[in-house]
């Protein structure tokens, strides 16, 4: 973990805290290390990019796409490279990507942590077009998807029980350092290189603009659904929030046989919760009447709520021992109170996303029971304003680029 002039922790994958000797202090970035004298501090995107190669340093792929260049966070044409088909590679054209809550994040650089140019993207469809001499899943023309996750450590012992997306060393789609230390670029682009192992299949029947949202929010729900435990019959399921994130839980939670009670600040939501998704109750948070009715009675809430929040109301509606999941991502500290966990040997906790195995797993299950994210599609040159619109809340639910026949290379 790396502290930053401005406080900022760099723990997100790209860089490793591994340790300390004599006055210097040592990271790992993308498998690279470095050091700096301690009393030498930088921000982390300022070690993140003296630690970073430029695609086009190493890459002889020609591609194009489009790319934030600053904090502003508009969106223009943009030219790189990626690398040569690899043995173990599986190159495709981008057919769809979904834009994802954290794509705002990142090119704003809320985390701190952005470097630019940024090509976001992580929820990407497409169509096989060369795969390398040791890729035994896939041929050309087959569909095919990458999420969040491009890259981990193959080693450790999250990566060897399927957990890559816990690997300390794991490597995001989009701003992360590869393996060969140069910046990763997304899906708001014509082709993608992966490797295999971060390559999934699409399975026939799965509409492929409806199925890129999957890839990051799909399993941002189905994940914690099933690891914890939230999967019995009958059983009583929260969802706090009702976005990108919160309609695909509720989907998720109904097909896995849960009762379910979406939690909102907004009453002109239940027509749509319940009518439209399928929930089977409708609780308005600011509502006390409502929410004291409500009190004890669940197993677990998945809560995708991202702005800062009150959890103390939500962790008096759970059961003896039930669990409140975090998945969205406050960019500020929220307040944990203790004594009604104690009471009620209450569970808080978090997700993030899921492996690759099981990523496979929920995409077959949403072919299975026909999940699909409810979507809007955009061209390419319609970008910026969509993600306008997603920071105002005006989607429903997720906005996915008609990437192949909008994209343009200019």
């Amino acid at each position: 973990m790396m502290k930053g002039k401005d406080g900022e922790t760099f723990d997100f994958g790209r860089g490793e805290r591994r340790g300390t000797g004599g006055n210097q202090i040592y990271f790992v970035c993308g498998g690279v290390r470095a050091s700096k004298e301690e009393h030498s501090v930088i921000s982390t995107c300022e070690f993140k990019k003296k630690m970073s190669k430029s695609p086009e340093e190493v890459h002889p792929k020609k591609a194009f796409g489009w790319a934030a260049r600053d904090t502003s966070g508009v969106l223009s044409p943009f030219k790189f490279s990626r690398r040569e088909t690899g043995a173990e590679d599986v190159a495709f054209k981008v057919l769809y990507c979904g834009i994802c809550h954290s794509d705002v994040h990142a090119y704003k650089n809320d985390w701190g942590i952005s470097m630019y140019p940024l090509l976001p993207g992580h929820e990407i469809i497409g169509e096989v077009t060369e795969v390398g001499s040791k890729v035994t899943k896939f041929k050309v023309g087959d569909k095919v998807g990458v999420g969040c996750l491009v890259g981990s450590c193959h080693a450790c012992d999250n990566c060897k029980n399927d957990l890559e997306s816990y690997c300390p060393k794991l490597i995001f789609t989009y701003n992360g350092i590869y393996h060969d230390g140069t910046v990763t670029y997304g899906g708001y682009s014509n082709f993608m290189v992966a490797n295999e192992h971060f390559v999934l299949s699409v399975p026939e029947g799965l509409p492929l603009d409806a199925a890129a949202p999957l890839l990051c929010a799909g399993i941002t729900v189905f994940s914690p659904l099933k690891f914890y435990g939230l999967t019995e019959p009958c059983t009583r399921v929260g969802v706090v929030g009702l976005g990108g994130l919160g309609h695909l839980a509720v989907k998720f939670a109904k097909a896995l046989g849960a009762k379910v009670t979406v939690i909102s600040t907004t009453p002109a939501k239940e027509k749509e919760a319940i009518e439209h998704l399928g929930a089977d109750a409708f609780i308005v948070s600011n509502n006390p009447q409502q929410m004291l009715a409500a009190m004890g009675t669940m197993d677990g809430i998945i809560d995708t709520v991202s702005a800062v929040h009150p959890i103390l109301p939500l962790i008096g509606l759970l059961k003896f021992q039930g669990k409140l999941i975090m998945v969205g991502a406050p960019d500020k500290p929220l307040e944990l109170p203790v004594l009604p966990l104690i009471f009620g040997r209450k569970i808080v906790t978090a997700s993030c996303i899921g492996g690759i195995k099981e990523t496979q797993e929920m995409l077959d299950f949403a072919a299975k029971h026909n999940i699909t994210a409810d979507i809007e599609v955009i061209s390419m040159d319609y970008v910026n304003t969509a993600l306008e619109r997603l920071l105002r809340g005006d989607v429903r639910y997720r906005f996915v680029i008609d990437v192949a026949n909008t994209l343009k290379e200019e």
